[in-house]
């Protein structure tokens, strides 16, 4: 099989069909795709690789690694409050692979249609299995949710019923926790298949003031917030929504996953605190079907403080992950 029947096959044929010619008049075929904006909305535009070995494992089911592949993207747009439209796909493979590529394109196209993205473009190549995707949203001008927002006095919360359960899983593949069964399944899942959080962050424009998605750890992402933002923040970490498999572990292990733990793509985000915002914030969680949990507040002291349940201050000797550390 040749590269242009691999694209034809896999790609080509599933990548409009759930969106409308009027929105991408030319997709895949061209030397580039041809979308139309909508009237009075700004694009936002961000990019995502995944490497094997780096970001996922050789064992992910190839319709589990589809899904993630658009997933993490899709993450991007929702911490921005975009409406997804169109994405590009790079993609190195060692060989052409039919079952690999058949299980990667379900995985991937469910997610799409599930969210009206439309497939546009790309390119492949022979190499070490790497995948490149770049996502393109639009808002509505000045709409967008940015990381330089929030404001002192603000609450901070975090989106979904967990969070830390992905590096859980990968402590398990490391050996260093022992989970089987449906335990392992749990984390292995949320490692696997993250949801992204689409329809929150479309709520949450006008709502909230920053926001942040969750992929190299809450606490590091967090810092992004704080420093564009000019301001500090204290988190509770008992607050942390975190699953009853990871709230059977070792504490300090619960709190290295659910603060430092990446791959979790929730949302961390921050809302005026009054009764207003307060009620704004519920409803927009409502409406989107997506659970939140405050989880602290914005502080005008500048750093990033800890305090457990009881109020008392914490050491903050966790780290996010970074890829040249």
């Amino acid at each position: 099989m040749g590269e242009f029947d691999l694209i034809q096959r896999f790609f080509k044929s599933q990548s409009q069909s759930h969106v409308s010619a009027d929105a991408v008049p030319v997709g895949i075929g061209d030397d580039c795709a041809v979308i139309n904006p909508t009237p009075g909305m700004q694009w936002l535009v961000s990019s995502d690789m995944l490497v094997e070995g780096r970001h996922f494992l050789s064992t992910v089911a190839p319709q589990r690694l589809g899904h993630k592949a658009l997933a993490v993207n899709l993450s991007d747009l929702a911490a921005c409050g975009a409406k997804p439209r169109a994405f590009t796909l790079a993609l190195s493979l060692q060989r052409a692979d039919e079952v690999f590529l058949a299980g990667f394109a379900q995985g991937l196209f469910e997610l799409a249609q599930r969210h009206g993205i439309a497939l546009v473009g790309g390119d492949t190549t022979q190499g070490p299995l790497n995948i490149c995707i770049t996502v393109m949203g639009e808002v509505p001008r000045g709409q967008a949710l940015l990381r330089s927002g929030a404001q002192v006095g603000d609450d901070l919360y975090v989106s979904g019923a967990t969070l830390g359960d992905a590096r859980l899983a990968l402590e398990v593949f490391r050996g260093t926790v022992p989970l089987a069964g449906e335990a392992f399944e749990q984390v292995r899942r949320a490692m696997e298949c993250p949801q992204p959080r689409v329809e929150l962050g479309q709520a949450l424009r006008g709502v909230a003031r920053s926001a942040i998605d969750v992929s190299d750890g809450l606490l590091g992402d967090l810092g992004h917030i704080l420093k564009a933002s000019g301001v500090g923040a204290c988190v509770d970490v008992d607050a942390l929504p975190r699953s009853p498999v990871l709230a059977m572990q070792d504490l300090s292990l619960q709190r290295e996953c659910g603060l430092a733990g990446g791959d979790d793509y929730e949302l961390v985000f921050s809302a005026p605190s009054d009764a207003a915002g307060r009620a704004a914030v519920a409803a927009a969680a409502a409406a989107s079907g997506t659970p939140v949990q405050r989880i602290g507040c914005i502080e005008a002291e500048p750093g990033l403080r800890l305090r457990d349940g009881a109020g008392c201050l914490l050491p903050n000797l966790f780290s996010s992950f970074d890829h040249f550390k």
